[in-house]
């Protein structure tokens, strides 16, 4: 068996076409964000909270009632030229893209900490729907129920979603997969509800981690990968500039230096990696042997890491506090760059402005670094991918990160 930095050196040699929807036959397919005009407020205690939800942990109690803030937005046109265009929540907290679901378009985030889609029906009470685009499967020729399967995503506070399961057919990018399992919710919790930035889910992690039962279903990339010119994807979500997603092929361009790759442990359904090694500013590195390993997930905003991290990073950053709701600090303190080993070889760089996450009143600001408080893994979310450019590998698995271009 090759070596897995052979086989991505491979991979990199492929670059990516932008062509006319076709049958998908050893392709690559692009999914470029762009900015609509309409935001998300942020709101990181909110954002803390939500990441506890998702992987099913206790919610702080200073957390409980946090709450996303969100307005409406349009649905993007359909583009019909080989990509998609996405949109892109205030600062680049949130990644949306256009997807078609038998002939019906819905804004989804694309997650790689989990292995559902699911989407806002109506199946759904119609009060609950409001502001969301809505999948109708009586209006698809192509949807087929799944007679006896159900889906069940279930989180700490008992926040979710649960529903029915059918296959449809699903392209994004004019890339298409024709029986796809797709979970329509017949309830969700208010946290979802009141986003109505989003229409549902499409999950980028392993199989093995799909709530459907009685039998797991895969994913769009699981069934995508095998047609692709590599069984890979991308995402270059550069802070506050354009970005994309990219299914097929690594484009050199978008990278600096060398395409550092690890094994990735996909035994919980992850892209879970070893991080081990850390430095804060200007510091001597510190090694981190007892750490938690990490994941790489776009559908976390802030960093949730080992409290040996924590505690080095903000004891650097002058007039740093916690309390129940996480770390703040004088909007005018000095934020030290943070360094992160990530697998065997990559020293990753977070800027120290990428940490400040926002301004939370009294001068004081919330960081967008905060606490796995002993979990059994560290969560790396949007902001280390403004930070680095990152491969998703079916191969091996492995991830790679290089410096964005």
């Amino acid at each position: 068996m090759a070596p897995l930095t052979t086989i991505l050196l491979l991979a990199l040699t492929i670059l990516s076409a932008t062509a006319a929807p076709a049958p998908l036959s050893a392709r690559s397919f692009t999914i470029n964000r762009r900015h609509t005009g309409r935001y998300r407020t942020r709101n990181g205690p909110a954002e803390f909270a939500r990441a506890y939800r998702k992987y099913g942990w206790s919610v702080p109690p200073g957390l409980q009632n946090s709450t996303l803030s969100a307005t409406n937005r349009a649905t993007a046109p359909d583009n019909q030229e080989g990509s998609t265009q996405a949109t892109a929540g205030e600062a680049d907290s949130e990644f949306l893209s256009p997807v078609q679901i038998g002939g019906q378009t819905l804004m989804l985030d694309f997650d790689t900490g989990s292995a559902d889609l699911w989407v806002f029906n109506t199946q759904l009470p119609a009060a609950q729907t409001k502001g969301h685009a809505v999948y109708d499967p009586s209006k698809s020729k192509t949807f087929k129920r799944m007679e006896g399967s159900t889906f069940n995503i279930s989180y700490g506070d008992k926040s979710g979603a649960l529903g029915t399961v059918g296959t449809d057919t699903v392209s994004i990018g004019g890339a298409v997969v024709a029986s796809q399992a797709i979970e329509l919710a017949t309830s969700v919790t208010q946290s979802f509800i009141d986003d109505v930035d989003s229409d549902g889910l499409l999950g980028l992690g392993f199989m093995s981690s799909n709530t459907i039962s009685p039998k797991q279903q895969d994913t769009f990339f699981g069934n995508v990968a095998r047609s692709l010119k590599a069984p890979l994807f991308t995402a270059n979500l550069k802070h506050r500039t354009a970005g994309s997603y990219q299914f097929g092929a690594v484009d050199r361009t978008q990278f600096v230096g060398t395409m550092k790759l690890t094994p990735v442990d996909k035994s919980q359904g992850y892209w879970q990696f070893p991080s081990k090694l850390f430095q804060v500013g200007d510091a001597h590195p510190v090694a981190n042997p007892f750490a938690t390993p990490a994941i790489a997930d776009t559908g976390t905003s802030l960093l949730l890491v080992d409290d040996v991290l924590l505690k080095a990073y903000y004891s650097a950053v002058e007039g740093a506090s916690s309390s129940d709701e996480g770390f703040t600090f004088p909007c005018t303190s000095h934020l030290p760059d943070l360094k992160m080993q990530l697998g065997r070889e990559f020293m990753a760089t977070i800027p120290g402005e990428l940490i400040n996450y926002q301004a939370v009143g009294g001068g004081r600001c919330y960081g967008g670094l905060q606490s796995s408080q002993g979990q059994p893994i560290q969560i790396l979310g949007d902001i280390l991918f403004k930070a680095v450019f990152v491969v998703f590998d079916a191969r091996g698995p492995a991830i790679g990160f290089a410096p964005h271009a």
